[in-house]
Order: C-alpha cells, then structure tokens, then sequence
C-alpha cells in the first residue's frame, strides 16, 4: 500500500475500576484511559491507549493540542512504515516524553496500521512464531482487604497460571508475610510467587525483607523494583545478595536507562512495557547477553506480541483489568497462556457499543 496516514481520533475514558489497584506508592478506583486511532487513505486504521493512574485525563480536544504542540501534524502524508523505522536527534528541549504516555499510544498505533497494511499479525510482523505466551497472574492488591484477595485469587486460578506476582511494601512487614501466606495458600504451593514493592525499600531493606519472606517459609522467584530505579549500584548490590530470587527492574526507566542495566550487569531480569520500538532495540541488547525479560503491564495486554517477538522474555504479566471493558475482543487466556490473534494488526478494536454507553469525549 502507498497511501500516506490522513488524520486521528483520540477518544478519553472514564468510568470505576471492577477493584482497587495499586502498590506501596499509588491506589487507583478509576479507569482514566485514552484511545488514538491513526487512519490511512485506503481506511485502515491503528489503534493505540494512553492512560493516566492518579488524576483524570484532559479531554480528548486538549489531548489533540498537545500532539499538535509535539508535531503530531509532521505524520499526516508520511508513510507509517518510515515512521515506526525513523531515528531521530533529540537535543536539548526535545529531549522530553509527552505525558500520559501518548508516546507509547503513537507507537502502538503505528505499528498496528503497519500491520495491518502488510495483512500480518502484529506479533509475525514484529519476527514472532509464538501463537502464545506464558503469562502470570498479578492482582495489583496492595489496597485490598484480605476478604478481597480471596476473591480475586480465588478466581485467577481458573486460568491456571504458574506463577503469581503480590504487591509488597508496607511498613510493616508482619503484613506483607500474611498476605504472601494467603495467596500461596489459595494459588498451591507449587506456584511461582512474584513480589513487587515499587521502590519502596533502601537496598539493605530490600535483602532483610526477601530474607525474612523466605525465613517465613515463602520461596520469592523474583522482586520487582525493590529500590529506586536510578540507583545501580544499590540494584547490584541486592542482586549480588539474593542468591535464590531473581531481581527484576526496569520499569520505570526510558530505554537508557534500561541499557544502563544491561551494561552494569545490575539486573537478573529486565522489565520492559508497551513501546515495541524501545522493546525491539532493548530486546537486542538482552539477547546478546542472554538476559531474561518480563513485560509488565500494557494495554489490553498488546504487549503478548512483544513477549513472542523477544526470545528472552520469560513472562508477560496478566493483571485481569477492567479496562480491556472498551474493546471488542479480549486476549483469550488458557492454561496459563494468553493466546494471540489471528488477524492483522494487534487484533483490538474499540467497542461501540462501550462508547455509546461511556460516551468518552472524542476529538
């Protein structure tokens, strides 16, 4: 196809979270996430999401200024084949993300629409085989009372995932180690378990509590981001220190700052999310050291066409969000594996039913 991109469309959500989520740092009831289509002169459109955690989204006509102010209008008459493939040289205010991570919402789409024009499957596009991948289960639980983890976990099990992540962190560790205790209870002990406490540790911190989890009886296969993301020398000093749990970082942290993980040896696993431009090029870098990759959270969970992409990703994470309550077809789980689409592109599309009922402002 030579038809150049013509125009997009952000749609802004809001409507209640089905549960409280959040870590050590955050909590969040509501789901504030935005939709930006992309569309070509021949029809065909890409769909990508941004989101924000802790306040509501603008409206969907001040979101169109900020692309515009950030040069969004340079894509209208380019081909989105050149643009997923552009380097560019940011120097000195152009060094900057847009906020709500409309970056990654542009990058979605993109390559969607690319997708979609070469009539593949995002994940065959991007050199998948995999028609599936492993996933664990993440209940993002750390505001829930323990009546509610019952409930959660008690139905995540269905999907008979083998591993499970809990949200660590609190002041009191007493706490933590009873909610370890009834997750492992409810999931079997021959569960993976996953902790993350979302920088709420100083590195000797981070070492007493894991050992004080396992001296509790509670094996941790890994602990996500356990200091502050910027702090190498303190993540290799509690990677050098555990010697049964895997650290797993970089969340937080743009793509040079993952490689600064890469380069210092300062992580057993590198966490990457939804920018399958940035988790291509830190997915080489890992490869050539045989470094192991989780992908957190994304969208709807798009990032399964990563984690088969990406020889080194061990899992993707599976939070069972109610945001995916806007798209028309879910990710199916089964076993413990989410399966991928068939169809070109990522396989998501915006339900019209959901926006004739949320009515979302549409710019």
């Amino acid at each position: 196809m030579n038809s150049k991109i013509e125009n997009i469309r952000i749609h802004c959500f809001d409507y209640a979270r089905d549960r409280i989520i959040g870590d050590s740092q955050i909590a969040s009831s509501r789901v504030w996430i935005g939709a930006l289509e992309i569309f070509d002169g021949d029809g065909l459109s890409g769909l990508g999401f941004f989101q924000s955690l802790t306040a509501p989204l603008p409206n969907a006509s001040f979101i169109r200024q900020l692309l515009e102010a950030s040069g969004i209008q340079g894509m209208v008459n380019q081909a989105p084949e050149s643009l997923i493939h552009q380097v560019t040289r940011p120097r000195g205010g152009n060094i900057q993300s847009l906020p709500y991570h409309l970056d990654q919402a542009i990058d979605q789409a993109l390559w969607d629409l690319v997708a979609k024009r070469a009539e593949l499957p995002l994940y065959q596009l991007l050199g998948g085989t995999e028609s599936k991948v492993k996933a664990y289960g993440s209940g993002v639980c750390f505001h829930l009372s323990d009546e509610q983890v019952f409930d959660f976990y008690s139905d995540a099990i269905k999907h008979n995932f083998s591993g499970y992540k809990v949200k660590v962190g609190h002041q009191d560790i007493s706490r933590d180690i009873g909610r370890l205790k009834q997750i492992v209870e409810i999931v079997g002990q021959d569960k993976l378990i996953m902790v993350d406490a979302n920088e709420a540790w100083s590195p000797k911190e981070a070492i007493a509590k894991i050992k004080q989890f396992e001296g509790a009886g509670i094996p941790i296969y890994w602990v996500e981001d356990p200091i502050l993301r910027t702090d190498i020398a303190g993540l290799k000093e509690v990677k050098q220190a555990l010697t049964n749990t895997h650290l797993n970082a970089g969340e937080y942290l743009n793509l040079a700052g993952k490689k600064s993980l890469v380069d210092n040896d300062a992580a057993d696993v590198i966490n990457i999310h939804g920018d399958f431009s940035s988790a291509l090029r830190i997915g080489w870098l890992c490869a050539e050291k045989g470094m192991p990759i989780a992908l957190g959270n994304t969208p709807m969970e798009m990032g399964v066409h990563i984690a088969s992409a990406l020889p080194e990703v061990l899992y993707t994470e599976h939070s069972m969000l109610n945001w995916d309550y806007i798209v028309d077809s879910p990710f199916n789980i089964n076993q413990g594996y989410i399966e991928l689409p068939s169809q070109a592109g990522h396989g998501l599309t915006l339900s019209k039913d959901a926006i004739a009922e949320l009515k979302p402002s549409v710019s």
